[in-house]
């Protein structure tokens, strides 16, 4: 093989295994576009996760992505869980900074920007999944600039403690 060939073929593997590290543990990843006249207040953003195929804790995080029309330098969230079939539920209001002081996006991009948030870490069992609905709770009516809401879960792996156990 050629200098170019391996080259080549050490980018591919590098960008791979880049790949299948930055998604370890997602089981769930989904974004919902809101209306583009602005988000309204009485307009919640609803999810519902798949079964989770194993039990274990999975972090739980709100991803919002805004454009220059967004006028304030946070957001108020408001997120109610139902995990299923168990009924438990959970509220949380989550309060994000998306503008620093001086007025620049703190989110990633350039004109759209993409943040975020973590929100709780839940124990699930296996068959377990969850219905979330997220709205805004900001005092006015309609929010523009919201362009997208989404949640994100995460299976924690925990590191394993050897024991004598173990090694006998």
């Amino acid at each position: 093989m050629n200098r170019r060939t391996l080259l080549y073929l050490y980018i591919v593997v590098c960008v791979a295994l880049a790949c299948v590290a930055c998604n370890q543990g997602t089981v769930y990843n989904q974004y919902e576009s809101t209306n583009i006249k602005g988000w309204e207040r009485n307009d919640t953003i609803s999810f519902q996760t798949e079964a989770m195929t194993v039990s274990g804790n999975y972090h739980e995080e709100v991803g919002v992505r805004i454009n220059g029309d967004y006028p304030f330098m946070g957001l108020s969230l408001v997120v109610e869980q139902t995990v299923m079939p168990s009924g438990k539920s959970y509220n949380d209001t989550l309060t994000c900074h998306l503008i620093d002081e001086s007025g620049n996006a703190i989110g990633n991009g350039i004109n759209h920007y993409q943040y975020l948030f973590p929100l709780t870490t839940l124990k699930l069992d296996k068959g377990d999944y969850v219905r979330i609905a997220i709205r805004h709770c900001m005092k006015r009516e309609i929010l523009p600039g919201i362009l997208d809401v989404g949640v994100k879960l995460s299976h924690q792996v925990s590191a394993r403690i050897k024991t004598e156990e173990d090694e006998k």
